[in-house]
C-alpha cells in the first residue's frame, strides 16, 4: 500500500489560537487493477482534499495533481489560516481548472471533494466542497450520513426517482460525471457549511473506496477503528479485499477538544456499533448535458448557509501533506 504522501504533516495540529484540535490519517494505494495512480490528496490543516484524475494515458494524473497543488499554493489556505469563504474556494477552484485545462488541452479532469476549516467568532466550522463523485462523509454524535452530493448521471437519475440508490451502485453509467475541474463546461462547486461537533469524523474518499465498500462497512470501520490513520489503513485494505478495481485514495479527519456553548472543551467517546470489471470515472461527453435524467439537480443538506466572511483566528507553521504525481506537468499534444 502506499500511504504516504510526498511530504510529511503533523497529524495532531491545531492552528495557534485554536482550542479544538484535529487529528488525522491518510493514504493511497494504486488499486489491482490500475497500472497508474490518478488520485491526488491534500491533507493539512485547514484543507483536507482528495482530487481524482480522469482521462487516461497519464492525463487524470496530471489533472489531479495540478489540483491539489493550486490548492496547497493558495494564501488562503496557507497552513493553519482558517479563513477561507466559499467563494474563496471556487476562485480557487476555477484557477486550478484554467490550469489543468492548459496543460491537457481541456483533455483530463478531476473531480474534488473535502473540507476545509474555518472559524467564525471563534466557531469552527466545516466547510466541505465538492465537484464531481468524490465523496466527503460526517460521522457526527453517532450519526454516519455523506454531505458531499454527486456529481454524476445516476445522482440525477435518483433525484429524479427514475431509480434508487441500490440501482445507482450498480448501474452501467454510474461512473460518468457531470461536472469536473478542466473538463465539461460545469465547473461550479457546491458548498455546504457544518459546525463542527465534538468527537466528529470526517472521511473524504475517491470513488474506488465507497465504490467497493458500501455504507455500512464504512460506518462499521469509522465508528470503531480509534486513531485516524489506522482507520484510514483497515478501509483501504477492505476496498482491496473487495476487488480494489480503482485508486483508492483516503483522508480521516477527528476533531477534539471542541468548545461548546459554555465555551468549555469537553470530550465524547466514540459510539458504539451493534457488530461488527475494470471501472473508471468519465465525464459526461459535450452535448450530453441533461443526461437520462433530465438537467442538473443536487440536494441541500446544510441548514446554514455559507457566509461571504470568515473570521482569522490565527496561524500555525507546519509541512504541507501533499500526494500527487511528482514529475514536471507536461502539456499534452
Amino acid at each position: 500500500m502506499n500511504s504516504q504522501p510526498a511530504s510529511p504533516a503533523d497529524p495532531d495540529a491545531n492552528a495557534a489560537g485554536s482550542a479544538f484540535q484535529l487529528s488525522y490519517g491518510y493514504g493511497t494505494d494504486r488499486g489491482l487493477r490500475r497500472e497508474l495512480n490518478e488520485d491526488s490528496f491534500i491533507a493539512s490543516d485547514p484543507v483536507f482534499a482528495v482530487a481524482d484524475g480522469m482521462g487516461g494515458h497519464e492525463a487524470g494524473e496530471i489533472a489531479s495533481g495540478v489540483c491539489v497543488r493550486t490548492l496547497g499554493s493558495s494564501p488562503v489556505l496557507a497552513a493553519g489560516v482558517r479563513s477561507a469563504s466559499a467563494a474563496d474556494l471556487q476562485e480557487c477552484l476555477l484557477k486550478a481548472d484554467a490550469s489543468i485545462r492548459e496543460a491537457t488541452g481541456g483533455r483530463a479532469g478531476t473531480t474534488l471533494s473535502g473540507v476545509v476549516v474555518v472559524e467564525q467568532m471563534g466557531v469552527p466550522y466545516w466547510l466541505v466542497m465538492n465537484i464531481g463523485d468524490s465523496r466527503t462523509y460526517r460521522l457526527s454524535q453517532g450519526d454516519f450520513a455523506q454531505v458531499s452530493v454527486d456529481h454524476s448521471e445516476v445522482q440525477e437519475l435518483v433525484d429524479s426517482g427514475d431509480i434508487t440508490a441500490e440501482q445507482a451502485a450498480v448501474h452501467p453509467r454510474r461512473h460518468v460525471v457531470t461536472r469536473a475541474l478542466g473538463t465539461g463546461d460545469e465547473t461550479e462547486a457546491d458548498f455546504w457549511l457544518l459546525p463542527i461537533q465534538e468527537g466528529d469524523r470526517i472521511m473524504v474518499c475517491s470513488d474506488g473506496l465507497n465504490g467497493e465498500l458500501g455504507d455500512d462497512h464504512l460506518f462499521r470501520i469509522l465508528s470503531t477503528v480509534a486513531h485516524p490513520q489506522d482507520a484510514v489503513d483497515a478501509l483501504i485494505q477492505a476496498a482491496l479485499r473487495s476487488g480494489g478495481r480503482d485508486n483508492v485514495t483516503v483522508i480521516v479527519v477527528d476533531a477534539k477538544n471542541v468548545l461548546n456553548d459554555a465555551g468549555i472543551a469537553t470530550t465524547a467517546p466514540r459510539p458504539e456499533t451493534e457488530s461488527e470489471v475494470e471501472e473508471d470515472t468519465l465525464p459526461r461527453a459535450l452535448g450530453d448535458r441533461n443526461g437520462p435524467g433530465g438537467g442538473r439537480r443536487w440536494k441541500a443538506v446544510t441548514s446554514h448557509p455559507t457566509p461571504d466572511t470568515s473570521v482569522v483566528t490565527g496561524s500555525a507553521s507546519s509541512v504541507r501533506a501533499l500526494w500527487c504525481c511528482s514529475a514536471p506537468i507536461p502539456r499534452l499534444p
